[in-house]
């Protein structure tokens, strides 16, 4: 039980240190400069459906305008918020005409509270619900600049304008890798719905949440929205090569790719005497798959000797699955052109063992983000930081010691025990 609890603390370290020297002070590739302010379009379905009175006793519609003022009042100064609306014009029967009834009914921009609620008002149940062609519109609308984007899809069912599947339509917006995130709240907790919310929200990253109350949906909404404000570091999209000879070279930072069911891709880094190349991959099951599958990321000399591995397997539905390494480079005695100590190309391989049923389409890959940070190595090849247990071997000394004390102790209070048994 000792030895499990120290490995758990151990491990734990490891993790600690990882996360603490992630990203340097300094500058490193996917770290903006300068962000633009942030944007958010909030997409309220106002499809006929949002009549119905289930919301603490009072219609959907009531409890999202309810809702929608409250975040008004509460949206920070430096967001840029702008509202869509989906089903809120066309009462008819043509699909055709329903299916297009989307539109930006305030524009994304500097917040005038009071115009976007008097907009937000006007409102009333009426139409279809074209989520698909919604998510387009709003896509088109948070164009521009190096912002942070967003989209809070709120609705109360799914999609009623297949065959434009808006899962399908939220693979595409990620593909294009303008890193626009998409949130969405069901109001209502059917299956189909959040199979099909999950879905939009995994294929960019963002979130699902089931609400049934006005304070939930309020709270989970504003939520979001500060969000949007926070700075994040924005990954840097690149194409991974085929093979380590002319695959792209990376730095310290955070990048996004696709990969293709069973794909290889390469990377480079180059690595200095005196450096630990740390490097993470996550990939996104954001579709059906097969059972039994496994995430491999390689660490490769340019003459493909292996120098380390890590990998990670599973059996079953997950939604991502991640892996990483840790390598130290030695001192050396050979210097660049610049006087600097020669640095190592080192090859990143990243490798899936995805498959998928027929009926699953295979494009665009799956979202792949990897993470690479080039720090200060271990002092010394007996330095013990490169385990993640400490600096120096001191710490299995005192462990040890601990455990033997511990046996010694209990053993002579065992005896002891005994003795006054026999005794009395």
């Amino acid at each position: 039980m000792i030895t499990r609890k120290w490995a758990a603390a151990g491990a734990c370290g490891l993790l600690v240190a990882l996360a603490a020297g992630l990203f340097p002070a300094g500058a490193a590739a996917g770290e903006p400069a300068a962000k633009d302010s942030p944007k958010v379009e909030l997409v309220l379905d106002v499809s006929g459906s949002m009549r119905a009175t289930d919301i603490d006793g009072k219609s959907r519609m009531a409890a999202a305008k309810q809702a929608f003022n409250e975040v008004l009042d509460a949206t920070p100064d430096e967001v840029r918020l702008g509202i869509r609306t989906l089903g809120a014009d066309y009462p008819g029967d043509d699909r055709q005409l329903g299916c297009k009834d989307t539109r930006q009914l305030y524009p994304v921009g500097k917040l005038d509270r009071t115009e976007a609620k008097a907009a937000v008002a006007t409102l009333a149940p009426t139409g279809w619900t074209p989520i698909g062609p919604a998510l387009l519109g709003a896509a088109e609308d948070l164009k521009g600049g190096n912002a942070t984007r967003r989209i809070v899809l709120i609705t109360d069912g799914e999609d009623t304008c297949a065959p434009l599947d808006p899962c399908e339509v939220a693979r595409d917006i990620a593909a294009q890798g303008i890193h626009l995130v998409i949130d969405t709240l069901g109001l209502v907790p059917d299956a189909k719905t959040r199979e099909q919310l999950v879905c939009i929200a995994e294929a960019t990253g963002g979130t699902y949440t089931s609400v049934q109350h006005t304070a939930e949906l309020s709270g989970r909404v504003k939520q979001l929205v500060d969000r949007a404000a926070t700075p994040v570091v924005t990954p840097v999209a690149t194409q991974g090569g085929k093979q380590c000879q002319g695959a792209p070279k990376l730095g310290a930072g955070l990048y996004t790719d696709r990969e293709s069911f069973g794909e290889h891709r390469w990377y480079q880094v180059d690595v200095r005497p005196g450096q630990e190349l740390r490097a993470s991959v996550s990939i996104a099951a954001d579709r059906a798959v097969n059972n039994d599958y496994g995430v491999m990321l390689r660490a490769v000399t340019v003459h493909g000797r292996e120098i380390v591995r890590g990998s990670e397997a599973g059996d079953g539905r997950t939604d991502l699955v991640s892996t990483g390494l840790r390598y130290p480079k030695g001192e050396a005695d050979g210097e660049d052109a610049d006087g600097k100590p020669a640095a190592e190309t080192v090859c990143l391989q990243v490798s899936n063992s995805f498959s998928a049923p027929a009926s699953v389409k295979a494009t665009p890959g799956m979202p792949v983000e990897l993470v690479i940070d080039l720090v200060d190595g271990p002092d010394g090849a007996s330095d013990a930081a490169s385990f993640g247990l400490g600096r120096g071997w001191w710490l299995l000394g005192v462990l040890a010691l601990a455990g033997l004390l511990a046996g010694l102790v209990w053993g002579w209070i065992s005896r002891w025990r005994v003795s006054v048994w026999r005794t009395n």
